[in-house]
């Protein structure tokens, strides 16, 4: 196995993997805070923190952020979501030094100048409106709203335009000092890199970083309900949902199994059945989303006015299906499906640095491709169905946004299921 960890005295996890068919490497740090571990009054404030980290340290201004990257060819980006927030770039193999000097730079000494953050603010506010004006982008979060009212896990991972607006230098520099902890926090690389010497850069460049105190997380409570928008536009976008499995539930990968032969594919039972058959639909596909402790399990439609009061039933009695029997062909396609996927995904260095970052940020230990293809394997028929059963007997969740006159209401999808 060429994955290698080693932690630095500050509870900093190190993590390699080395391909040595390669001339580059990708690197990054990986947190474990996302949009789950914000207080209401500053939702949004983790990702407004990743985008202010590139916008200027002690020794760096914005600017030279991106020049030094980029004069060596390479290239640094970020993302949030609702449990980690991630810092990554791509270089050549002899530039890793400087991307790990440059992350480490940012995540610990930004200056949070309020003069880039005014600016920045405006991107984000803009990046805000960009999501509402996206029907098929926002319904996501009026689902997971939806599904977790009043919880963290709920609320959108922008923020809102006016909690936003009111971001100060000290809400960052806060929050970041707060939630950045080395024990909170893995270093992983994958490509051209020797394990010894990615030590000595990380803890060069991030020995320092103090272990942080232990993170409070407020525990998912999912509910269901119903979210209805109408807006005035030429499609009707669909989602409903149940209450799934978390990421150490042992039904986790069964998960995988069916939402890739429910509707991962064009073989997939929903893309067959309401696109190909009734022509219902233009896109149509479901989703497993797991969480720390907690997880949800949706199919998403967007179809015209004319034809979503056809295709709300068709969707319900599929699911339904899907509780009576799988087939060992349905399971058998699916699990080639992913197995596939993850393998092609380990000829990308970014892929399998995420891939291990995210593994001992979740379970604390690398996961072997060899392993996570047995436990896809093993999976069968009856655990499919055992699976959509337990599921289908949450509440749903159903979020409409379009011309919605003829969209069935959430009593009576519950007849439907019930």
């Amino acid at each position: 196995m060429s994955v290698e960890v080693s932690t630095l005295s500050n509870g900093l996890r190190v993590a390699t993997d080395r391909i040595d068919t390669v001339e580059t490497a990708s690197l990054g740090a990986w947190v474990g805070v996302g949009t789950r571990h914000e207080p209401a009054a500053v939702n949004g404030v983790a990702h407004m923190l990743e985008h202010m980290a590139f916008k200027g340290t002690k020794r760096r201004s914005a600017y030279a952020i991106a020049e030094e990257i980029e004069a060596v060819g390479g290239h640094m980006n970020a993302y949030t979501s609702r449990e980690n927030t991630a810092f990554y770039a791509r270089t050549l193999a002899e530039d890793v030094p400087l991307a790990v000097d440059i992350i480490g730079d940012i995540l610990q000494s930004s200056t949070f100048d309020q003069e880039e953050l005014q600016r920045e603010r405006a991107v984000v506010l803009q990046e805000i409106g960009q999501a509402a004006d996206t029907p098929d982008d926002v319904i996501f979060d009026y689902f997971q709203e939806t599904a977790y009212p009043s919880q963290a896990l709920g609320r959108p991972v922008l923020g809102t335009s006016e909690i936003v607006g009111s971001f100060q230098r000290d809400t960052l520099r806060d929050y970041m000092a707060n939630h950045y902890g080395a024990e909170n926090m893995v270093v992983a690389a994958s490509g051209k890199v020797e394990h010894r010497q990615f030590v000595d850069l990380v803890e060069a460049h991030f020995g320092g970083l103090s272990a942080g105190t232990s993170l409070e997380e407020e525990k998912a409570d999912y509910r269901g309900g119903e979210y209805r928008e109408k807006r005035d536009l030429e499609q009707v976008h669909f989602l409903l949902g149940f209450h799934s499995v978390d990421y150490h539930d042992p039904d986790y990968y069964a998960g995988l199994v069916m939402s890739t032969l429910f509707g991962g594919g064009m073989s997939s039972r929903l893309f067959q059945e309401i696109r190909e058959k009734r022509g219902l639909v233009y896109s149509i596909y479901s989703f497993a989303s797991a969480y720390s402790d907690d997880g949800v399990f949706g199919v998403y439609a967007g179809t015209g006015e004319a034809q979503a009061a056809e295709m709300v039933p068709v969707i319900c009695e599929e699911v339904l299906k899907l509780c009576e029997s799988v087939s060992d062909e349905e399971v058998a396609r699916a699990a080639a499906q992913l197995k596939a996927s993850i393998l092609m995904s380990r000829e990308s260095s970014s892929a399998r640095c995420e891939q291990l970052a995210q593994q001992l940020l979740v379970y604390g230990r690398p996961v072997t491709s060899a392993e996570i293809v047995e436990r896809i394997s093993s999976i069968d028929g009856a655990q499919v169905v055992a699976l959509a059963r337990r599921m289908i007997a949450s509440a749903p969740t159903v979020a409409t946004i379009g011309p919605i006159a003829g969209v069935a209401s959430i009593d009576e999808i519950g007849n439907r299921l019930g």
